[in-house]
């Protein structure tokens, strides 16, 4: 748990859950509702950038009453987070039932499997739980139909049903500001004419009754981004990047295309799960993805996003907290003017090694960005070493400074007269990663 967190919990624990003090705060929310002029990232309501700082707990709408919901709303915003993915029909694998039901036995449609036949009850809940959602300032990466488990229920109805249960979703929630319509989940088959037209339908469906929500698409894994498939330019907004090797890689291929929208990380490797073999592997994630173009991410969780027995030990963890600080620093230095410095004109040596594939543990590579004024600059740098920035490309004399992704604090530090600049030893959680902080002006 973050320090704001624990400044402000305690009061009431259910399931395990803590309870912040200060859960009715005002509604002084903001929601991503466009794209900036420039197409590198998000707006809310108001024009002004939207970072997206987010979890996945894929199957809570079946795996929680209302009341635990709540509260697991209101815990995520305390640990910082904006955003939440969550599937409206859930599988078994996410922590839901063989006929979708939900934990206390709703199922989703009053005839098993018929798309036409959605049950008020059901819907009705998923309903209340965005509105709890957005009194709480979290949008929802709000699934309709997730395609790792449910492509086999969308083939059964056929592409009318779908456009229709897409229509029946849509104008449902449409009122509601705090959703962006996320389409896909392992879209494994997307290279299949009639499987896309079936997950199409859906969006299209949404679409007709709900122009102005966002919408976006997860394709398949290891590695891709929602623009592989250029047929759903014409439903979407916003560009996902997937992938379990190097983030910068695909994040950067989707922030070169020509015809290119915002991208974010969708889902790289989680938290407990994958190849993960401590927080240093999520920290790395993280601020490639930054440091790439992105205008955010998701945090994911091995134990919340199926709801694993004994995901209440598992809420608030070092991987939460340290997500905190990416979204802080970012937030404190115009991210959303960041450039990425691909062609090494900034760090110019000692940034290791660019390599699409292979595991993220095993990557040295180190990520900048500039400001194209030259006033600020960020550069992560993963494992020990010194790096050389070339300061003329700042604008006027620099300050720097190192932050600890460990712990949010910085240490002071300055260039020798090469302008090399050398990782400060351990952090606090005993690793080498840094982030270097350079301020000009």
């Amino acid at each position: 748990m973050g320090l704001r967190a624990m400044l402000t919990t305690l009061v009431l624990v259910v399931a395990g859950l803590a309870v912040p003090a200060d859960a009715a705060v005002p509604n002084r929310y903001t929601w991503p509702t466009g794209v900036s002029a420039n197409g590198r990232y998000l707006v809310d309501q108001h024009g002004k950038p939207y970072l997206i700082a987010g979890d996945s707990p894929q199957g809570l709408f079946v795996t929680m009453s209302e009341p635990q919901a709540w509260r697991f709303f209101v815990n995520r915003r305390i640990a910082g987070f904006n955003a939440l993915w969550i599937n409206s029909l859930v599988t078994v694998d996410q922590g839901g039932r063989p006929d979708d039901s939900t934990f206390d036995g709703i199922v989703p449609f009053t005839t098993p499997g018929d798309l036409s036949t959605p049950n008020e009850q059901y819907f009705g809940r998923i309903e209340r739980m965005v509105a709890m959602a957005q009194g709480q300032g979290l949008t929802i990466w709000l699934n309709p139909v997730e395609t790792c488990g449910h492509l086999p229920l969308l083939r059964a109805n056929g592409v009318d049903k779908a456009r229709a249960f897409g229509a029946y979703l849509g104008k449902r929630l449409r009122s509601y500001p705090n959703i962006v319509w996320f389409n896909g989940c392992d879209l494994q088959t997307w290279r299949d004419p009639a499987d896309t037209a079936l997950v199409q339908a859906v969006a299209r469906g949404i679409k007709d009754v709900d122009p102005g929500h966002l919408q976006t698409v997860e394709l398949n894994y290891l590695s891709s981004g929602s623009l592989d498939d250029p047929t759903w330019a014409e439903y979407i907004k916003l560009d996902a990047a997937y992938t379990y090797y190097p983030t910068y890689a695909q994040v950067l291929k989707e922030y070169n295309r020509p015809q290119h929208m915002p991208v974010y990380l969708t889902e790289a490797n989680y938290e407990s799960e994958h190849d993960y073999t401590g927080p240093k592997t999520l920290r790395r994630q993280e601020y490639w993805t930054t440091l790439s173009g992105a205008t955010g991410q998701f945090y994911g969780s091995g134990y919340t996003w199926q709801f694993k027995p004994g995901w209440q030990d598992h809420v608030d963890t070092p991987g939460t907290e340290q997500f905190e600080y990416v979204t802080d620093i970012l937030r404190e230095n115009r991210w959303y003017d960041l450039v990425p410095d691909q062609q090494h004109t900034l760090v110019t040596a000692g940034y290791g090694t660019f390599n699409p594939y292979g595991n993220v543990n095993d990557n040295d590579y180190a990520t900048a960005a500039r400001t194209e004024d030259g006033s600020t600059a960020l550069v992560y740098v993963p494992t020990a070493r010194t790096v050389t920035v070339d300061l003329g490309r700042m604008r006027g004399e620099v300050t720097a400074v190192w932050y600890d992704p460990t712990n949010g604090e910085y240490r002071d530090t300055a260039a020798d007269g090469s302008g090399r600049f050398t990782t400060p030893g351990r952090n606090a959680e005993g690793e080498d990663d840094w982030v270097l902080l350079l301020q000009a002006g």
